[in-house]
């Protein structure tokens, strides 16, 4: 019998959108490829000070929810070689004892890396020990990423759209680019019925006979996400509402203040929660930001996205797909907002012309495709 091969799949928590990836394809593994493959999940900063998280994962969302203008400068500073070269070298200090100490106790049969941080390091650890392990970096953001991911040269690449592969290759870095869909965990790859629908409408609160928007946006909640709940409040909108909040408490305790402000016992409020796909399913509209692991979980349901929000540059390229595709909205101005969500949701004429486009779209989950590449 063949001997299982190691997979080490790492990550940092700089909101979800990396955690996410590398859970669905290892999850995927665990339950397909039993016999073979052993995944395992490493937390970069698993022994990193604290500090340190707390200025590259907590700050991450703290600055995209309070000061997003630093955030993007900061973002932008570092697309400058040197600048980038130096902060990749200073985090990944910080990562190195506990990563090297990881490898040579598990040696692994291959590396998957998803997050630049980790990439300078763990290839470091690799030539200091001479240890000849494949690496494959996988890359998050399926159109804008930034240019951080791309500082080493000749290294395996696995992408998730042809307009970033055609863009590397333009690049004539020696990178090796495989293009592939995005992954997300396997169960979103089948859509609820209309009868399962309504049993978990009733399972979880909601009235089967009355449209439902939920406001989704990642482990960081929705950005302007109590800004929104009071517009929609204050016009006595009659369908219903669920805001998850993620690990933003902020956000949390903002939309328990409208809830009670208005008595809206039309709205549900949840803060991290495991059953984002049992929620997406029962929507009717999906109100968010422009992560690419969100927005292939609500585009693979065959829901309408509303986008108010995202990062710039990173998910630029997200919302261009979105708004290009005609796949659904992208709409920033809040006071816009409660009108036309009432029009999306109450004009099936409208909301299925986008769901038409998404079905054109022959969007797929990637799970499967790429969890079987990476046991090539």
């Amino acid at each position: 019998m063949n001997k299982k091969k190691k997979y080490l799949f790492v990550f940092l928590k700089t909101g979800g959108g990396h955690l996410a990836p590398a859970r669905a394809i290892s999850n995927y593994m665990t339950k397909h490829f039993p016999d073979i493959a052993e995944p395992i999940l490493i937390y970069g900063f698993e022994e990193t000070p604290r500090w340190v998280k707390y200025i590259i994962e907590d700050g991450y969302g703290i600055l995209q929810y309070t000061s997003r203008w630093f955030f993007e400068l900061l973002y932008f500073l570092h697309k400058i070689q040197p600048v980038a070269r130096i902060t990749s070298f200073l985090v990944g200090n910080f990562m190195k004892k506990y990563l090297e100490a990881v490898i040579l106790r598990e040696l692994p049969d291959k590396i998957v890396i998803l997050h630049f941080f980790c990439i300078n390091p763990i290839l470091k650890i690799l030539k200091k020990h001479n240890i000849s392990i494949p690496v494959q970096i996988l890359i998050t953001d399926p159109f804008t990423p930034h240019p951080m991911w791309f500082l080493e040269k000749k290294q395996d690449l696995i992408v998730f759209s042809k307009e970033l592969k055609s863009k590397v290759n333009r690049k004539k870095s020696g990178h090796n680019v495989v293009r592939l869909s995005f992954p997300i965990d396997e169960k979103f790859s089948k859509i609820l019925s209309v009868d399962e629908v309504n049993t978990f409408k009733k399972r979880l609160g909601y009235n089967p006979a009355k449209r439902m928007v939920l406001m989704l946006g990642g482990g960081d909640g929705v950005p302007k996400g109590e800004k929104l709940l009071q517009q929609l409040l204050e016009t006595k909108f009659e369908h219903e509402i669920g805001i998850v909040c993620g690990n933003n408490t902020i956000l949390r305790q903002g939309a328990e203040n409208q809830k009670k402000k208005y008595n809206a016992d039309n709205l549900k409020i949840y803060g991290y929660v495991d059953f984002i796909y049992d929620l997406i399913n029962i929507s009717d509209l999906v109100i968010t930001k422009c992560g690419a692991s969100t927005i292939m979980e609500i585009l693979n349901l065959k829901k309408v996205p509303l986008v108010i929000d995202y990062i710039w540059e990173q998910e630029q390229g997200n919302v261009d797909y979105i708004k290009n595709k005609k796949l659904g909205i992208y709409e920033p101005h809040v006071k816009k907002l409660p009108g036309l969500i009432k029009n999306l949701l109450e004009d099936d004429e409208l909301r299925l012309s986008y769901k038409k486009n998404i079905d054109k779209e022959n969007i797929s989950n990637g799970v499967k495709e790429v969890a079987e590449y990476l046991t090539l």
